[in-house]
């Protein structure tokens, strides 16, 4: 359970002070069983006139800037201390978590819940699934474990990374001709992928790190982008086809969403004229500060 430190700064400079309107700041990463911010702060520049967190409907906290002064700087710096503690994928797999020629079909109470997850999000010829039909087996049953790892690997192993921090996601049928990508740009695909196969998905916007010398994650840096896939049994379930990981190791999440165009880290208005602007600074480091230490042992009852 290792203890993460994570800075995020942006900066924004401009040749002349000019006016901001609203900024919304999604940095803060979302509390789960499997991380527990410790600390968090968030410092901004030039002093807001009002700033409030809110709570998306995705589940993401969002602090909301309003601002009464003019600069010629704005800068927006997030200092996060979290327990990490992930734990290992498919364990709890049932027998039920396999999928054969038709379309996946989860539990109807299941569905119910997870119906927005499971709709297509971009229209194409038809490519997008069959890539998808690739990893199931074409006679008998295949495991949901085997299909998204096999998937997860296969979309690394087959496609080039390239960073790209502006502008939306390519559509999966893009990604899919030209073989090459933003992790964005992967995980969208992979999302619709696996919905073609009637299994819910679900873009998930974060950091990662590396957890130990040897990981050597692609996508630090800046904020980063996978999937995450519900599974029969183990519930939401973490897949990053740029870096081949299957499981939360090394994912910080901070929003989930179905549609990308709802996680973006950072955004406002300002006013002044296009010739002011000058620049947008990013930095993200993401590093591990040492063991967590197991939580005292509260004696308390459960029942509510």
């Amino acid at each position: 359970m290792p203890l993460v430190s994570i800075r995020h700064r942006t900066t924004y400079r401009y040749r002349n002070p000019v006016g901001f309107g609203e900024h919304r700041v999604m940095y803060r990463p979302l509390e789960s069983f499997d991380q527990r911010i410790v600390e968090a702060s968030l410092q901004v520049g030039p002093e807001p006139a009002m700033l409030r967190h809110v709570q998306e409907a995705s589940g993401a906290t969002v602090a909301v800037a309003r601002f009464d002064a003019r600069a010629d700087r704005l800068s927006f710096e997030s200092q996060v201390t979290l327990d990490h503690a992930p734990e290992t994928a498919f364990e709890l797999e049932g027998e039920a978590a396999t999928i054969g020629v038709s379309a996946f079909a989860y539990d109807p109470e299941e569905a119910a819940d997870l119906a927005r997850a499971m709709v297509r999000q971009h229209a194409d010829a038809g490519e997008v699934e069959a890539w998808a039909r690739r990893f199931v087996r074409p006679v008998g049953r295949t495991r949901l474990s085997t299909l998204l790892s096999d998937m997860t690997h296969g979309l690394r192993g087959e496609f080039t990374y390239a960073t790209r921090l502006e502008g939306a996601p390519q559509t999966p049928a893009e990604t899919l001709a030209r073989r090459a990508g933003s992790c964005r740009d992967f995980a969208v695909l992979m999302a619709e992928a696996t919905r073609s196969l009637g299994l819910a998905a679900r873009f998930t916007s974060g950091y990662v790190y590396s957890g130990s010398q040897k990981a050597g994650r692609t996508g630090g840096g800046h904020t980063h982008a996978w999937v995450r896939v519900y599974v029969p049994g183990c519930g939401w379930t973490d897949f990053d086809p740029t870096n081949g990981i299957v499981g939360g190791h090394d994912l910080v999440r901070v929003a989930e969403v179905v549609n990308p165009r709802a996680a973006v880290p950072l955004h406002g208005a300002w006013s002044g004229l296009r010739s002011d602007f000058l620049g947008m600074d990013v930095d993200v480091d993401v590093k591990v500060c040492e063991a967590a230490q197991p939580a005292a042992e509260l004696r308390v009852a459960h029942g509510r």
